[in-house]
């Protein structure tokens, strides 16, 4: 491993950055002799064998060079959760940007003292001990010079199918492209309206624009946070033309009721299972548990890097139990066509990478294990809130079950009082977290033709101001989950 060498003091900064000028004078204290000498004289320097100057501003050899890490590796002047993972640690004060967004100004831009010891996602950590298999499935798709769909691909939809009951699997792009294409499968199109919540990512509405319709909006449960189905049912107007729940943070919506009233009307209903991977639905209409996806006519999951099952990239897959619908995804994710050059629809294209299959291949089966490793850090952190006061004196909600689901935990979310001075405490104090989502999808400025206004939908707007979702990674060790509730209940002390 080639050793880092790091500074015994960074300079020092402004108490708070008041301007960009100040910011860019502050970047310029902080650059690397090679840094100052700028692109031009750079390029010139690599053209004759010298790559970097040492700090006197003499050049450095291939052999310095190898033997030192940049200065402080830029200084990590931005809260990177992954940095110290594995690496050694800095000696001494490490100062960074504190670059959090939010509407207290206090927040931003202002120099913290910061120890990352609690990252909110730790991806090396679960890659680590899969390196070798990855490795081997990346090479053989390398080998075999198939990269597009084909064998891979093939072979990681059959399993998925087998894995979430399903009868057919069809990859495509993203998360975002299983919504679309799942959409116009079922002639989801101009002059149609897509019924779902406004609390969930970006795509769950944008899906509706590209297809030509237009996304309404239902208000939630405000104890799950997902949809609420007696809101469903009074916003279905006459131009509804499905139904688009989400199975947010990695726990079912209430299906049973979705379906029924999506059954009365007449309307189809399209899961967001992005989030829900594996997650378990007790349905009592069919007296069976499911897996999330596969209760309604489509089911759309995302392999963001993030996911409880993620790739090395984007990536996304749509489930069916319908030949036709099937049918229809395959032909709609080519372009629309059966064979080359040869097209009965105008489609997309939207096909699921074989390297992405692979590596999904390889990390599938540790996924319901993943699964109880969430599960079980969200039951120690139940606890220890509980435990804590924190939740009787009404500072903490915990997150809200509902009976009949199987909770994945793709995220862990609080609701708290004074949210945002809270992000910016943890935030000093090297915590990882993040808010999903800081503004609900009825209120974005790109939606205000639909004419909702703020007060429309008051439950989300209100999980907007005070959700906050906290490291819960399987790997995540209980002395973290200590660390983490600790200056939780610091702040509120």
């Amino acid at each position: 491993m080639i050793p880092l060498s790091f500074p015994a003091a960074a300079p020092e900064l402004p108490a708070v950055l008041q301007s960009d000028e100040q910011i860019q004078q502050a970047d310029r204290a902080h650059r690397t002799p090679d840094e100052a000498v700028g692109q031009p004289r750079r390029d010139a320097m690599r053209r004759e064998g010298v790559d970097r100057l040492l700090p006197d501003g003499s050049p450095r050899s291939d052999d310095q060079e190898d033997t030192e890490q940049r200065v402080g590796i830029k200084r990590q002047r931005v809260l990177d959760p992954t940095f110290h993972r594995g690496s050694p640690r800095p000696p001494g004060r490490v100062v960074r940007y504190n670059t959090a967004v939010g509407p207290s100004p206090a927040v931003r831009r202002q120099p913290q003292e910061i120890d990352v010891s609690v990252p909110l996602l730790d991806l090396k950590a679960q890659f680590e001990p899969l390196r070798e298999e990855i490795y081997d499935a990346i090479r053989e798709v390398v080998e075999a010079q198939s990269f597009v769909l084909g064998a891979t691909v093939e072979r990681f939809e059959a399993d998925l199918a087998r894995f979430a009951g399903a009868r057919h699997a069809v990859g495509c792009a993203s998360g975002t492209d299983a919504l679309i294409l799942a959409l116009a499968s079922l002639g989801v199109g101009p002059g149609d309206e897509v019924l779902t919540t406004p609390f969930s990512f970006f795509s769950t509405a944008s899906c509706a624009y590209k297809v030509g319709a237009r996304p309404a909006f239902a208000d939630i449960d405000e104890g799950t946070f997902n949809l609420d189905p007696a809101q469903l049912e009074r916003a279905i107007g006459p131009k509804t033309r499905a139904l688009l729940p989400v199975h947010l943070f990695g726990q079912c919506a209430d299906m049973d009721a979705i379906g029924e009233i999506a059954t009365r009307h007449g309307i189809p209903v399209i899961e967001d299972a992005a989030q829900a991977l594996g997650a378990g639905y007790r349905s009592a209409e069919r007296e069976t548990t499911l897996r999330a996806g596969t209760i309604g006519d489509v089911g759309c999951y995302s392999f963001f890097p993030s996911k409880n099952l993620g790739g090395f990239g984007d990536g996304g897959l749509a489930v069916t139990d319908d030949d036709a619908t099937a049918e229809q995804l395959r032909l709609l994710r080519v372009h629309g066509g059966r064979q080359m050059y040869e097209h009965r629809q105008v489609g997309w294209n939207s096909r699921l990478d074989a390297i992405q299959a692979a590596v999904l291949r390889v990390k599938l089966p540790h996924l319901d294990g993943w699964s109880r490793g969430r599960a079980a850090n969200a039951e120690r952190y139940d606890h220890w809130f509980e435990d804590s006061g924190l939740v009787a004196g009404g500072h903490v909600r915990l997150p809200g079950k509902l009976d009949r689901s199987t909770h994945i935990f793709n995220q862990y979310t609080l609701r708290v009082e004074r949210r945002d001075d809270l992000r910016g405490h943890l935030q000093a104090r090297g915590i990882g977290h993040s808010v999903y989502y800081p503004v609900p999808l009825h209120l974005q400025e790109c939606f205000a033709e639909l004419g909702y206004t703020e007060g429309s939908l008051p439950r989300a707007e209100q999980a907007c101001r005070e959700v906050i979702s906290l490291p819960v990674y399987p790997e995540l060790t209980p002395g973290e989950q200590e660390r983490v509730v600790e200056e939780i209940r610091a702040f509120y002390r």
